[in-house]
């Protein structure tokens, strides 16, 4: 800690602004965030006495709040701080006033946050290895870090009503996870908190995926989403269980490290017209389990039924796919062929 930041710890002063602790507690960033941003960006405080510590008058804490909603949205950092800088400036013109002024009980309200571009840059500002991907991913993972959790529901939000839950999915969601992932794998334990937040609130946004019309009941028969034993990825299947609701078709939803007896009562119980078993590693994927969910039957003699079985996931790629079953190359087309099944004849034995 610099000499001018001693006493952060102390938060505000009503005479001479925030400190830059407390500045750092209310907007969810690290106080070593704040100055990095002050000696590359001059986001700092608008005046500052000689020999005293950093404080932050009201107008510069709305610029710094500005600063977090760009980069949130996806912005690089130095653009995000020229155009904070200039509203800053802009406010301080318009409105003739100091910015030592005390500050407001209540923040006024902030406009929405800007769309991200599609277009894809490498880089992420984050720490994390993105790589080239979309703006939006920028965004979330840099929220991530920030263990920001009210910023990743309204980005979330934003892309899935932007782009779609499939475009949402495996552009967005998917390369920052994967990305986190892969930060976690080298960083040792670190990281570990950053990956469960991101999952939850990628789960969250998932399961508010709205129908495209009323939820109405239906004698249709469901798909099954399970993960297989031993497995407790669950977010594909959560995504899969999306994009069904919002087409309107029916899903049961068992999540993950579901046990074989328990998969084959629910087979039963249910007469799917199809089951959906996901594996992440060739170490959990189940052929025994899957041959056997393919081969059950329901329905009356002469017209008795067979579910198709979807084998959803990496952890089944190098083995062929047999008679019933399907194995799809992404979010995209097991949607497509799960909703075909509602249009077409189920294949019946006699």
């Amino acid at each position: 800690m610099s000499d001018s930041d001693r006493g952060d710890e102390t938060g505000s002063d009503t005479e001479h602004g925030l400190t830059t602790g407390a500045v750092a507690r209310r907007l969810g960033v690290s106080p070593t965030t704040l100055r990095s941003w002050d000696q590359r960006y001059g986001i700092g405080p608008a005046s500052r006495a000689a020999g005293r510590h950093r404080r932050w008058a009201p107008g510069d804490v709305a610029m710094l709040e500005e600063m977090c909603r760009l980069t949130a949205s996806g912005l690089p950092p130095a653009e995000a701080a020229r155009s904070a800088l200039s509203a800053r400036s802009g406010l301080s013109a318009r409105s003739g006033l100091s910015t030592r002024a005390a500050l407001p009980a209540r923040s006024a309200p902030r406009a929405p946050l800007p769309r991200a571009p599609a277009a894809r840059r490498p880089g992420s500002g984050s720490g994390l290895p993105l790589g080239d991907v979309r703006l939006e991913c920028r965004g979330l993972a840099r929220a991530a870090v920030r263990l920001d959790g009210p910023t990743l529901d309204v980005l979330l939000r934003e892309v899935v009503a932007d782009h779609g839950l499939v475009t949402a999915w495996e552009e967005v969601m998917v390369p920052t996870l994967h990305a986190v992932g892969r930060k976690w794998e080298s960083s040792g334990d670190r990281y570990v908190e950053v990956e469960h937040l991101l999952s939850w609130h990628v789960s969250t946004a998932l399961r508010q995926v709205a129908p495209a019309g009323p939820v109405a009941v239906t004698s249709l028969p469901p798909v099954l989403l399970a993960c297989v034993p031993a497995e407790q990825h669950t977010l594909p299947l959560e995504a899969l269980a999306a994009g069904l609701a919002e087409r309107g078709l029916p899903a049961r939803m068992f999540g993950g490290a579901v046990p074989a007896e328990a998969l084959d009562a629910a087979v039963r119980r249910t007469g799917p017209v199809a089951v959906v078993l996901w594996s992440q590693a060739r170490s959990t994927a189940h052929h025994a389990l899957a041959q056997h969910v393919a081969a059950r039957s329901f329905g009356v003699r002469g017209a008795r039924t067979h579910p198709l079985v979807m084998l959803a996931g990496p952890g089944w790629a190098g083995r062929s796919v047999q008679p019933g079953m399907l194995r799809p190359g992404g979010l995209r087309e097991a949607l497509d062929s799960l909703t075909r099944l509602y249009g077409e004849p189920h294949p019946t034995v006699g």
